[in-house]
Formats: structure tokens, sequence, C-alpha cells
């Protein structure tokens, strides 16, 4: 069974951390979600979240795919994070998937790991990454890389991450149960 990591920082964006981590387990996904610390997460609407572990717990366990929610503050904590642009850099050069959405693809870039590749992201957050091939599609894909607008996308961007981890057949099982 596929193993995902999804980093939840104080101020993440809430339909994009819960809808990714709820895709991914009606998937057959083991999604873990980790904080940055061992409090619970306080996400920018005010809904408070309660991860599975802690970033430094989950650091010694193996994943194939980090996802990162955006949001603020939440984005400028993830990029604030030595462990998280650590991790992101490690599991780029093991071939591992890296995912995305809204503000977060700047820690992506911000990690060095956007250069030259197609991205996308909530409107503005990569102009100050003027090497980054940026697109406007809902969900863009460069490789191992995934990345996605922001709210409105979650779901097509949960539905992309499941199919890269267990084929189009259970994306398309998961999509009907889901009635879309």
């Amino acid at each position: 069974m596929p193993k995902v990591l999804v980093i939840l920082a104080q101020g993440c964006e809430e339909i994009e951390a819960v809808t990714v981590i709820d895709i991914l387990r009606r998937a057959g996904i083991e999604a873990v979600s980790a904080g940055l610390d061992d409090l619970p997460v306080l996400a920018s609407r005010g809904v408070m979240l309660l991860p599975d572990t802690t970033l430094d717990l989950a650091l010694h366990q193996s994943f194939d795919m980090a996802v990162l929610p955006g949001g603020q503050p939440g984005t400028d904590n993830l990029k604030a994070d030595k462990r998280v642009i650590a991790l992101l850099q490690q599991m780029a050069q093991q071939g591992k998937y890296l995912a995305a959405i809204c503000a977060a693809p700047s820690v992506l870039a911000a990690a060095g790991l956007l250069d030259g590749r197609k991205a996308t992201c909530y409107p503005t957050c990569l102009d100050d990454f003027p090497k980054i091939r940026l697109q406007t599609s809902a969900v863009e894909e460069d490789g191992k890389l995934i990345t996605s607008r922001g709210p409105g996308t979650a779901m097509d961007f949960a539905l992309t991450l499941a199919e890269r981890l267990v084929g189009k057949a259970r994306r398309q099982e998961v999509e009907a149960d889901l009635m879309r």
C-alpha cells in the first residue's frame, strides 16, 4: 500500500488538507498527517486539525509522496521549516512524488525543485520565481512534481494524487462513489 505524508502547518488551508487526506484514504492509500510540532493545527479558517503524528516522528518513516497544503500563514510556516525543505530535497533526489497546492508550490520553489519545471499555484504565489514555467491549469504535472491552484481545485488535485499512486481504475472507483 502506498504511503503519503501530508504536512500540516499552523494556518494551513483546511479544505486542501482534509480533502487530500480523505480522498487518499478512500483510495486505500495510507495518508499520514504530520504537524510541525505536537500541537493541534489551527487552520486558516479556524478549523482545528489533529495530526496523526509530528514531523520529527514522521521523518523516521518512508513515504512514496509528500503533500503540502497551502493557505496562509501555513505556507510561510512550511517554507521557514528547515526540516521540510530538507525532506522535500531528499525525496526529490530519491525520485519520490512531491505535491503542493495553492500557495504551497512556493515551498517547492524555495527548496529549488521547480526551476525550469511546469507548475501552477494560487495567483501570484510563484511570481518571485521567474525560472518556473507557470501554468494556469487546475492541476499541473511535471514528472513527479504535482501542483494545483487552490481550494476550488482540491478534489481534482487529490484524485490526481490517488491516480498516480494506485492507478486510473481506482481513481475512477473513488470518483464514482463521490457522485462527481
